[in-house]
């Protein structure tokens, strides 16, 4: 029996011991994610990158991280250059983005790195310790380099900056779908076919709430059959990080819509994708344990659960614009002009140049990752504060 097999029948015995023989289609989404042992995200096999599932952003070169690394600095200049600046990655891979956020931030922001903790969150425990192997040689030079869970962080203890990249889509959700307009909930049960889905009443009013609060009636309107997803875990991640930052940011950055998108008419099958070896499909059922389960992220509904918190949403934009304003227009402008004149070009040099164009393109490309939104809010901050622009946000350069 292979681990996809085993992780199977812990999700089946898991479901005959329910009290209705099923279990909600988050449930079992987080079992086959976060298993400690036969889970997506608990196995060395399942890599990111361009040998894994999926590629991301940081796997498009040092660019990534670095760029991000400006926007910590500009905050920790806005929050009055602290003696004690934490930046808290949530869910940081392989350790990509600090390790180029950190090497940029010691050359270019020699302040802000002497005064810079790294807190890294991580439920992945081999991903976890990709993490400490590729950062060790930062800890030797005495950079603080942690790791904690999110409960073993005391509240408001946080000064600087709660980071996440593609953490949020990731994180499991309740499927629901309109049968003769009533709104219902996708439950998970087995039999000798395997794990099948269907229909039942709602595991908790707190989804009925959710359209509530975004002022959508899917009973009005909506086909029949219309499916889609709720990312309850969202709001509950959000408030655990709220209440760990005393102080600073919420940067997010995901692929997503805002609720009127999200919830569109013409989205009737919903975001839900399963990734297996660099293809997608919609089978959650199938490769269970091998495969990604990622449904995009609802942006609206994050921004009202700060704003219930008390967080000041600064702003909302896609990831193109906000790596454009961060530098990465002058990163492009210099690659064109990275050759000496009248200096012959050998066609090695070439490649490099037009692929590093590539890597850079991907980045901000509005039909790919440029379009991932990048949501910031914040925690405690002066009205001066606020209105300073992070510099992220500001409109950037044409070329």
């Amino acid at each position: 029996m292979n681990s996809s097999e085993q992780l199977q029948q812990i999700i089946a015995t898991k479901i005959q011991h329910s009290e209705k023989q099923r279990i909600t289609f988050a449930e079992f989404m987080e079992v086959a994610l976060y298993h400690p042992q036969f889970g997506y995200y608990s196995t060395p096999d399942s890599i990111i990158g361009p040998q894994g599932d999926f590629v991301t952003s940081p796997h498009m070169g040092h660019d990534f991280g670095e760029v991000v690394a400006e926007q910590f600095a500009d905050m920790w200049v806005v929050l009055g250059e602290p003696d004690d600046f934490t930046v808290m990655e949530m869910g940081a891979g392989q350790g990509l983005v600090a390790v180029d956020a950190i090497a940029h931030l010691k050359t270019h922001h020699p302040k802000c790195f002497q005064a810079l903790s790294y807190l890294i969150v991580e439920k992945s425990p081999a991903l976890k310790s990709e993490q400490q192997k590729r950062l060790a040689h930062w800890q030797q030079e005495g950079l603080s380099i942690t790791w904690k869970t999110l409960d073993e962080i005391p509240s408001n203890s946080l000064t600087g900056c709660a980071f996440s990249n593609e953490l949020v889509d990731a994180f499991p959700v309740h499927w629901l779908e309109l049968h003769n307009q009533q709104l219902q909930e996708v439950w998970v049960t087995y039999s000798e076919n395997g794990l099948k889905a269907i229909p039942g009443e709602l595991s908790t009013e707190q989804l009925a709430q959710y359209f509530k609060r975004l002022d959508i009636d899917l009973a009005t309107g909506y086909p029949d059959g219309y499916r889609t997803e709720v990312n309850l875990a969202a709001l509950d991640w959000l408030i655990q990080v709220d209440s760990k930052l005393r102080r600073g940011y919420i940067l997010t950055i995901d692929y997503g819509y805002t609720a009127s998108r999200y919830y569109s008419l013409a989205r009737r099958e919903g975001t839900l994708q399963c990734y297996y070896r660099h293809s997608h499909h919609n089978d959650p059922f199938i490769h269970v344990g091998e495969q990604d389960l990622t449904a995009h992220v609802d942006f609206t509904s994050l921004e009202k659960q700060g704003e219930e918190l008390g967080l000041a949403t600064l702003g909302f934009t896609q990831q193109g614009l906000f790596l454009m304003a961060l530098g990465l227009g002058d990163r492009l402008q210099q690659l064109s002009h990275s050759t000496e004149p009248n200096q012959p070009v050998t066609g090695q040099a070439i490649q490099k140049i037009m692929m590093q164009r590539e890597a850079l393109q991907q980045l901000i490309s509005p039909m790919g990752l440029g379009n991932f939104g990048v949501l910031i809010q914040g925690k405690g901050l002066t009205q001066t504060e606020i209105a300073r622009p992070l510099k992220g946000l500001t409109i950037p350069p044409m070329y």
